[in-house]
């Protein structure tokens, strides 16, 4: 009896992994300045929020992605709720985008998810330079929306992997 407790709590767990790796990420935020690759990185959390939302997975609830977001914008130093607005619209993006999708096409989600980013970054960067006057480079926007782009493929198939695995 009890082995079977302590499997329902690892399934259990391992079916919130996807929120636990959200909250490392955004406590963690990770960058390759270590390695000295200046024009090197991409945002997970959009690929993480963007993957999951899109197949409605019942344990990535909106509200904690919110509540990521604002513990993103403590740990990185931006105006508290910039963050949140991001995963938010992205959350709000990808649930319309289920909803009038009659097939699944994982191309046409990879392009869908480039234009959700760039649209998120462009209202991300205007906020940020003309509401609180902060100093930008564009180039580090670009780069980050290409290497984000270029790695969801990579993410969604470990993604597609860990829900085959969830339903077996």
């Amino acid at each position: 009896m009890s082995k079977l407790k302590s499997k329902s709590l690892l399934f259990k767990l391992y079916g919130l992994m996807p929120l636990i790796i959200l909250f490392i990420s955004v406590l963690n935020e990770f960058d390759f300045n270590y390695l000295n690759l200046k024009y090197f990185s991409f945002n997970f959390p959009f690929i993480l929020i963007f993957f999951f939302t899109l197949k409605d997975f019942k344990h990535f609830d909106y509200l904690l992605v919110f509540i990521a977001g604002l513990i993103n914008d403590t740990v990185v130093g931006l105006p508290l709720g910039i963050s949140s607005l991001s995963y938010i619209l992205i959350c709000i993006a990808t649930s319309y985008i289920r909803n009038i999708t009659i097939r699944p096409n994982p191309i046409k989600d990879w392009f869908y998810f480039l234009f959700i980013i760039c649209l998120i970054s462009s209202i991300n960067y205007s906020i940020l330079s003309l509401f609180f006057s902060y100093n930008l480079e564009l180039n580090s926007f670009l780069i980050n929306i290409f290497f984000t782009f270029i790695f969801y493929i990579a993410f969604v198939s470990i993604f597609k992997y860990y829900i085959k695995s969830l339903n077996d």
